[in-house]
């Protein structure tokens, strides 16, 4: 497997996807090193911690912002995965520069790091709010996606990003709060609008969606997982069947129904995350004309063994 005897940087490994990631790959490969780049260092020195068994780790202190310390950390690196990014929607409307420096020049320090120290391969972890964006996260991100697609003109490194939704139980996520309110004994849930439909993955799968990437996805692609859908009423009857709701209204910008692809994009390939398999995908993916549901039993189950 290409992974093994391999140096593999991850940026924003401190988070919850790269967390999950870096305990895969350490379960299911030999990497020669893999190094965990982020900002925090508490973070990191809880990671550390967790990880005191493994003598291939290390881990690395920075900001995508800086391409010197990108080009010092990328130097040797076979492979790469950019999940480094601010996320929180309301925070970037309010911080639109910061989000810029960060998802936009940051992934642009990130592509020109790879090309200039030769990495093999790297994965941009993306969003489904790339897809139609209505918020500037979404058009970061989408930015973001385009800067990785257009290197591969340079022929240097094979560049590729990955795309899915929201992923289950993550922090600041809607099922966090929901749960939350649960354990407080609260029966009133929020809701924006009954009508919303969402794409749900777990932190394990969205990790196993990472790896398909590195070992099978080809250069210039976008990588789109199946998913199921569910209703946020039913999700939160699923985590509190007694639950009431109570109808705030859509957020700026807040989509009723999420897009994972847009009709008419070009090399967006559909991963079949049982299977690994993948084909081609140019009609549009839409949460609320997707033809699989989850149930409120499945989606209980999977709550229960979440990464």
């Amino acid at each position: 497997m290409r992974l093994n005897d391999s140096t593999i940087v991850i940026s924003g490994a401190t988070g919850s996807l790269g967390r999950a990631l870096t305990r895969r790959i350490l379960q299911n490969y030999k990497p020669k090193r893999l190094i965990v780049f982020s900002r925090d260092e508490l973070k990191q020195s809880e990671m550390a911690e967790d990880l005191s068994g493994y003598d291939n780790v290390r881990f690395f202190i920075g900001n995508v912002r800086d391409k010197g310390r990108l080009l010092y950390v990328f130097d040797g690196a076979d492979y790469v995965v950019h999940a480094a990014a601010l996320k929180r929607i309301d925070t970037i409307e309010y911080n639109p520069t910061e989000a810029i420096k960060t998802n936009v020049d940051g992934t642009l320090n990130v592509v020109e790091a790879c090309m200039e120290r030769g990495v093999k391969k790297a994965v941009l972890v993306s969003t489904d709010k790339s897809c139609a964006p209505l918020t500037l996260y979404g058009a970061t991100k989408l930015t973001a996606e385009r800067l990785f697609l257009a290197a591969n003109a340079y022929e240097k490194t094979d560049f590729l990003a990955i795309r899915y939704g929201n992923v289950l139980a993550s922090r600041g996520s809607v099922v966090e709060l929901f749960l939350k309110l649960k354990e407080q004994g609260e029966l009133h849930f929020p809701i924006t609008d009954t009508r919303m439909t969402r794409f749900w993955i777990t932190l394990e799968q969205a990790a196993k969606l990472v790896l398909i990437a590195l070992e099978m996805g080809g250069r210039n692609t976008v990588l789109v997982p199946r998913l199921p859908t569910m209703k946020v009423t039913e999700m939160a009857r699923a985590i509190e069947p007694e639950c009431v709701f109570r109808q705030i209204g859509l957020r700026s910008a807040e989509k009723i129904h999420e897009d994972l692809v847009v009709a008419g994009e070009e090399n967006v390939f559909m991963v079949d995350l049982e299977t690994g398999t993948m084909t081609r995908h140019d009609r549009a993916y839409t949460s609320n004309t997707n033809n699989y549901w989850l149930s409120k039993a499945d989606f209980r189950r999977l709550l229960s063994e979440k990464g």
